[in-house]
Formats: structure tokens, sequence, C-alpha cells
């Protein structure tokens, strides 16, 4: 309790110090741009909130280590993370790292965490699919590409305040819950010490906006939710593999869709931002003619992709060991968000997603 205790009150002063102190770096730290396809802010915000995201998880990590000697899986998860975080951060800084260098480095840190870490996806509990397991390497290319994917699929999430932290919330407390379960001390104790800093955070970027977690923060969330989503698999046999597909069901499919809609209807490149994504459209079809104040548009549309995210985790931790109920949900997720995607970009918005 004391390790998450420090978690949060570490990111929470980090973060107060970078809002604070905001004229002293905002000239390399702020996002400038208010006019871009997927920029809803009107103010100069600093987007380096991941660095007290990290710092927090450091700390943590340090205190940890010092007062129960031995314990090194943490300092590992922390080695393997820092060149996703590095790049993110230099993206943030100097807005000129490119989508594929960027992927390529997330690419690097999920070699490391295979790597180090001796993890892999070793069975997707499909009959004859799962001989091809049983050739060399076949179960860590896929690890490796889950947790770059997941990893890119938190920065492509982070559109308004407080969406992305939360999710990763969301996500981490019921990695925490199956750990409890399933009695994984250290499972509970690494989703646990990162949603503590991920909050510390949170209660600066929603609703208020006042920093943003920036590329840094977004693809080191991925990269530990995913991570540990591998572990935990890795770990205990007994929970189904389509565990870690829905407990992450919402940054997937708005990764897999946004593909899909840039490569087939857009005809642009992949890595093109665009301002069709789901919570776009909530904000801007939804939301925005009710509200008057940008500001209140941007912070009202994150909760309802914190409910989308709940409607894919609740089935994940009731059904973690059930193959069958998990694929069936799934299903049923990715039917829903296509269904009501579709639905608001024909201007049919179901009418229980109104206020008023």
């Amino acid at each position: 309790m004391s390790s998450i205790l420090l978690a949060f009150f570490t990111s929470f002063v980090g973060t107060l110090l970078i809002v604070r102190f905001q004229g002293i770096h905002e000239k390399f730290s702020c996002d400038w741009d208010t006019t871009g396809a997927q920029k809803f802010h009107t103010n100069i915000v600093p987007r380096i909130g991941g660095i007290s995201i990290a710092i927090s998880l450091i700390s943590v990590s340090l205190f940890r280590v010092k007062s129960e000697p031995g314990v090194e899986i943490e300092t590992l998860m922390l080695i393997c993370s820092a060149p996703v975080f590095s790049i993110g951060l230099l993206e943030d800084l100097t807005k000129k790292i490119s989508v594929r260098m960027r992927l390529a480095i997330t690419a690097i840190s999920a070699v490391l965490a295979i790597y180090i870490l001796n993890i892999q996806i070793t069975s997707l509990d499909i009959p004859f699919i799962d001989y091809i397991f049983s050739l060399p390497l076949v179960g860590s290319l896929l690890a490796v590409f889950a947790i770059t994917g997941l990893a890119n699929s938190y920065n492509i999430v982070d559109g308004f305040n407080g969406l992305a932290s939360m999710v990763g919330i969301i996500t981490l407390t019921a990695i925490a819950y199956v750990g409890l379960g399933v009695n994984d001390p250290l499972i509970i104790y690494l989703s646990l010490s990162m949603a503590a800093s991920i909050f510390g955070f949170f209660v600066w970027n929603h609703p208020l906006g006042l920093i943003f977690l920036g590329d840094g923060g977004a693809y080191l969330i991925g990269f530990w939710i995913a991570t540990l989503s591998v572990l935990l698999i890795h770990r205990h046999q007994e929970i189904s593999p389509w565990f870690g597909l829905l407990i992450n069901g919402y940054p997937v499919i708005e990764t897999l869709f946004s593909i899909y809609r840039r490569k087939i209807h857009q005809n642009t490149a992949v890595g093109q931002p665009d301002g069709v994504h789901l919570h776009t459209l909530i904000y801007r079809r939804v939301l925005t003619p009710n509200f008057k104040k940008n500001l209140w548009a941007n912070s009202m549309t994150s909760p309802y992709l914190w409910a989308l995210t709940i409607a894919g985790v609740t089935p994940a931790i009731i059904w973690y060991r059930s193959t069958s109920k998990l694929a069936a949900s799934c299903l049923v997720f990715f039917l829903f968000y296509v269904w009501l995607y579709k639905k608001i970009v024909n201007l049919k918005t179901p009418k229980w997603l109104f206020l008023n």
C-alpha cells in the first residue's frame, strides 16, 4: 500500500510542478498547434505529462528494491520501457519523429520485454492455429507485434482530456483484479503502481486539461499494459489468451478500424491523422451542439469511451478462464463498436447518447 501511495503522490506533485513552471519550458514542451485534425484545445498546454508518470514508476521501483532486496522484475520492466518512453518524449519535444521510427523503437522495447522477462504468447486456444506455436519464435514474434500495436493504440486514443489515462486505469485495475484471482502479488503490484501513477497525472488532466500525456506518456502506458497482459497470461496458463484481447478491446478496435478507414476508404497513409475517430465523432456530433464551451465538450467526451471500455473489461474479468465466452464477448464488442460508429457517422446517432 505504501508503494501505491508513493506512486500517486510522486506523479501528482511531479505533474503539478510541470504545470506550475510551464513558462520555463513551454518553448519546447507545449503543444502550440491548435488547428490540426485531432486538436481540440484552445490554450497552449504542456504535452510532457508522461515525465511525471515515468518518475513515479522509477521512485516506486527504487523504494521497493530498497525495502525488499532481491526484487528485480520492476526494474526490468522499467529498462524495457525506456526506449519506447524516450522516443515518445523526443516526439513531444521536437515534433519531428516519424510514426515509422516510433513504431520501430517501440518494437525494440517489445523485444527487450520478450527476451529479458522471458515471456511470449504460447496459444490462442484455436484448434489447428495453435499448432503454429510449435514453430520456433512464432510466439515471441506475435508477442512483439501485440505489444508494439497496443502501445501505439494508446497514442491513437489519446485525443481528449482524461481519455487514454482513465482507459489505462480501468484496464490496469481489471488486470490487478484477475491477478488477485490467481494469487499473483507481482501482477497486482505492477498494475496498481502504474494505475496510481496515472491517477496522479489524471487529476490535472481531467476535466481542465492543464497538461497532456503526450506521446511519451501514451506509449509508456500502452507498453506497460500490453506487457502486463502478456506476462499475466504467460504466468497463468489457466487464463484464456482472449482475456488479453478483450480487456484491451477499445484501443485495439479503434486502431484496427482507423487502419481500415485510412487505407480503404481514404486511400491515405495509415499514420496520417484524421478527424473521424469514434471519440472525435462523439465530440462533434453528440456534445459540441449542446456545449458552448469547447472545454466541457472536450472533457465530457471521455466518459463515453470509459463506459465503452468498461463494457469490454466486465465480461473479461468475469470469464477470464473461458475462451468460448471471451471470444463471443469479443465478437459482440466489436460488432457494437462498428454499429455505433456507423450510426453516428451517418447522422443517425442513438438518442440515448445525448445528455438532454
